[in-house]
Formats: structure tokens, sequence, C-alpha cells
């Protein structure tokens, strides 16, 4: 295995050394043709082929962002606001309560949650947010709000399915996800061929979006955001991108297991900085608060003309949203599928908490930071917004405050973007290995090595649209097999409520004395 990693490693930093040869040819001046402008023109066919307007005039909403709006709201009706009645039952699976000697699966509840969490808990919550504040103004706050809240339902759903659907295969290691509850459930409902179609167009979108938004992208705004501080890294991006590919090199070649760990153990102290140092500078602010949500709420409904009116905030926010916490994309039941649970639909209380985490919590205090010290629509950083660079935005924001705090925000950016990756690489790996196989997952593994340090050339604009339109596509095949499965998870949650009311539940713990087992081949 050491081999394996230093192979793997080498093999991705040696690689890499041969795109830096050609970084002059990439990084030319503006307007000559080269990586940026392939991104640019990449962009615009998949826009015109994957969305389309639905909305008159300059509202601009993408069928896709409609598409998740829609089922969110239909999913949290059609299931009775279970994001609101089980958060309980879902915080007592998550400290262990529910253990069970029946349960099968490579990680912990808690680390399914804490890998997922790894994933969504990312620079969207800094630089996208910031973005979707400068575009859309303080509105675009509250819409983030709804959309996470809605979304809570979605990832419910999507997750018990991919517990319901997941494979073990022979080696032990389990592959769930879209790709699964699409090809087996539309084979159930006499569909098996176009249900084989969407799992590989998942799969292939899936793929991108690992190389894009849960890679490239991270790294292109954490390197923002270092600039700011190390200046080292101005004149050579990327030395960063070579630092971050050895990095996340070390952990992805462990799979799952080493991921969840590693997710683990940063999750919970990255948040933890962040929000301490987000309350820091809205305490500080503590006679503006109230004012602030007023703007926020007002804008919300009346926006101004330059946000591009409701609809257009409501966009912003809902898209950020979706970026931010995954909610409908179907990427983080993958993740969920692997955790040791003897009931899918437990698993599925479990990842409420995820977009209630991502997107009410942390997407919202970053938006009162960057509304309260008003840097979304100062003057000075007008050249940040019109470049996307968020991350650098919110440094800006910190900085406010306490001239230093911009290098507590870079520390927590390098956190988000690093555990981002490696929790996408293994999104990716197996979305790869549904299509090529198991013995080609490694071809994967070092070409995501290669965008990191790719991803330290190109500019963050291209990146992110990239980023939307591959993730937000995901939503399609994946919102299909929801609307299609959802009779099956209505009576997975019947069953599970009946057991839970007669007290089943609470006999099972008494009677299991032995430790929950795992996956075996």
């Amino acid at each position: 295995m050491k081999r394996t990693v230093r192979f793997t490693v080498w093999g991705a930093l040696l690689l890499s050394g041969q795109l830096l040869t050609a970084q002059a040819a990439w990084a030319q001046p503006e307007g000559a043709p080269g990586i940026d402008a392939f991104f640019g023109v990449l962009n615009g066919y998949l826009a015109s082929v994957l969305f389309y307007d639905v909305m008159p005039g300059d509202a601009n909403m993408p069928f896709i962002v409609g598409w998740l709006v829609v089922g969110a709201v239909y999913l949290t009706c059609r299931f009775g606001f279970i994001n609101v009645r089980m958060m309980r039952h879902a915080f007592h699976v998550i400290r262990g309560k529910y253990r069970s000697s029946q349960d099968r699966g490579e990680v912990s509840p808690f680390q399914a949650l804490t890998t997922a969490l790894s994933a969504t808990v990312g620079l969207g919550n800094i630089a996208g947010v910031a973005i979707a504040v400068s575009v859309g103004g303080p509105g675009a706050t509250f819409w983030m709000i709804v959309a996470g809240f809605f979304g809570m339902t979605s990832k419910f759903t999507e997750v018990t399915l991919a517990q319901t659907y997941r494979e073990i295969r022979p080696d032990g290691r389990i592959m769930g996800g879209a790709m699964e509850y699409l090809s087996k459930g539309f084979a159930e409902k006499g569909m098996a061929t176009t249900g084989k179609t969407l799992a590989m167009l998942f799969a292939v979108l899936c793929v991108g979006a690992s190389l894009g938004g849960g890679n490239a992208f991270q790294v292109s705004q954490a390197l923002g955001a270092v600039q700011g501080e190390i200046h080292f890294f101005r004149e050579f991006p990327w030395v960063f991108g070579v630092f971050m590919a050895g990095a996340v090199g070390l952990v992805i070649i462990g799979g799952i297991k080493r991921i969840a760990h590693a997710a683990e153990a940063i999750v919970p102290t990255m948040v933890f900085i962040y929000l301490s140092a987000c309350l820091w500078i809205i305490l500080s602010h503590a006679a503006e608060i109230p004012a602030a949500f007023s703007l926020i709420l007002s804008q919300a409904f009346a926006p101004t003309a330059v946000a591009g009116g409701m609809v257009g905030v409501l966009v912003q926010g809902f898209k950020r949203a979706a970026f931010s916490s995954e909610a409908g994309i179907g990427s983080a039941a993958i993740a969920h599928s692997a955790a040791s649970v003897k009931y899918p639909i437990r698993q599925g209380f479990v990842a409420l908490y995820e977009p209630f985490i991502d997107t009410i919590i942390i997407c919202t205090m970053t938006a009162l930071v960057i509304v309260l010290t008003g840097v979304y629509n100062a003057p000075e950083y007008h050249g940040l917004v019109e470049a996307s660079k968020g991350a650098a935005l919110t440094a800006a924001a910190f900085g406010t405050v306490i001239s230093w705090f911009p290098i507590i925000l870079s520390v927590s950016v390098v956190l988000f973007a690093y555990s981002t990756m490696i929790s996408w690489s293994y999104y990716g790996e197996r979305c790869w290995t549904y299509v090529f196989g198991e013995r080609f997952s490694m071809v994967y593994r070092v070409m995501f090595l290669m965008f990191v340090v790719l991803a330290s050339l190109v500019s963050a604009g291209n990146i992110l649209d990239f980023s939307d339109l591959l993730l937000l596509s995901m939503a399609f095949p994946n919102f299909l097999a929801l609307y299609l499965l959802q009779d099956k998870v209505a009576a997975a949650l019947r069953a599970y409520l009946a057991k839970l009311r007669s007290g089943e539940m609470d006999r099972e713990i008494e009677s299991s004395s032995e430790p929950a087992g795992e996956v075996r081949g």
C-alpha cells in the first residue's frame, strides 16, 4: 500500500510538472487562446445543452434550479415535514443510541455524516455565499435559508434510497448512490434501459463535477485567499497546487475509511474555528444586526433592480444553496450509502443535519458577516466580485474588524477546500468505478491530483460556471429517481415510525449486546 501511495502521489506530481512546463502557454494574455478560454467555450456548450431559461425577461431562472425548488417543496409536503419532526431522533442516531449488532457498513453514521459534511461544508459556504450576496444582494440570504430548509427533505430521500439499493462488492467495498437506485429502482418499474442510461449520465456528470466544483473550484478559491496573506503564492501559484495535491493524495489512496477518519477529525475543528470567527465579527456589529435582518428580508421580496428582480435574487439564493448543501444533487448519498445501519431510513434521518448545518447555520453566518461589514457593495471590492473571488471577498470582510482575521480565514479556507476535495474524490472515484470498473480506480485518483495543480492556473470565474453546470445537472437524473421511488421511501418511513412508536426500537437496543459489524466480502 505504501508503494502504491508513493507511486500515485509522485506520479501525479511529476505529471503536474509537465503541466507547469506549459504554464506560459496557459497563462497567456487576456484574449489569447488557452485553458481558460477552453473552459469558457465548454461552459457555453454545456449551458446551451443542459439549461434553458423558463422565466420571461431578465429573471434568468434555469430549468434545473426550478426543478430543485419544486422537488424539495413537494417532498417536504409529501413526507409531512419530516425535516422538522425527526431532528431529535436523528440526533440520537448520530450519537450512537441505536447501534445494533445487525448494522452493516464501512463507516459509522457519524463518520458518513462528517464525510458528507466535509464535501458540503466547504468554499460554497465562504466563497459561494459572498458571490451570491454580491450579485443577488442581501435578499439572497433569505432564499438560501429557505432552500436549505426544504433541501433537508431532498437529502433525506436520496440517502434513504442510497442505503436501500446499495451493493456490497466481493471485496467488501460498497457501491451506492444515485447510480444504484437509478438503475435498480427503474428496473423494478420495468424501465431497466432508461434507468441504466440515467445512471451512466449521473456518473459521468458526477465525475466532471468532482474535477470542477469538488476540486478545481476549491483550489482556485483557496489560492485566492492565501495569496492575500502569502505573497510568494502570487508569483508561484503552482507551488500551492503541488502542495495541495500531495496532501490530498496521502488521504484519498486509502479509500472511504481513511477519508472518513480524516473528515471526522477535520470537520468539527474547522467548523468551530470558522464559526467562532464569524460570531466574533457579528457580535462586534451587534447594534447593526436588526438592521441587517431587515435589509435581508426587505430585499428578498422587494430587491433592487440591479439584482435582477425578486426572481433573480431567489435564483442566486437557491443556486448557492444547491452548490453548498448539494441537496437533491445525489452526491452525498454516495458517502451515506457506506454507513453502518440496520434500517436504510435511519441514515436518511442522519442526513437531515447536512443542509441544516451547512446552509441554515454556516451559510447564514457567512452572509451576516458580508452584509454587516458592507463589503458586498463597497466600490473598492468590485474587482473581487467581478472575478468571482468570493473567498477573498470574505477575507476582506474579516479584515474590516481585526487586521489579522484574514489569517484565520485563510486557514479555514484551506481546511474547507482540503476536506471538500478528499470527499469529492471519493464521489468521483465511485462514479468512475461504476462506469469503468474497480481496476481503473487508480487512473481517476491520478487524474484528480493532476486537476489540483491545474486549478492553480485557471480563472475562478470559468471554474465557478463549470462547477454550477455539472453539479446542478446531476439533479435532473437524481430527482427523477426521487419522484419515481418516493412511495418506497414513504412505506419505509411508515414501517419505521410504527416500530419506533411501539417501543420495538428500544427493545432492539436492549437485546443487542454485540458490537456493530462491518461489511464482509
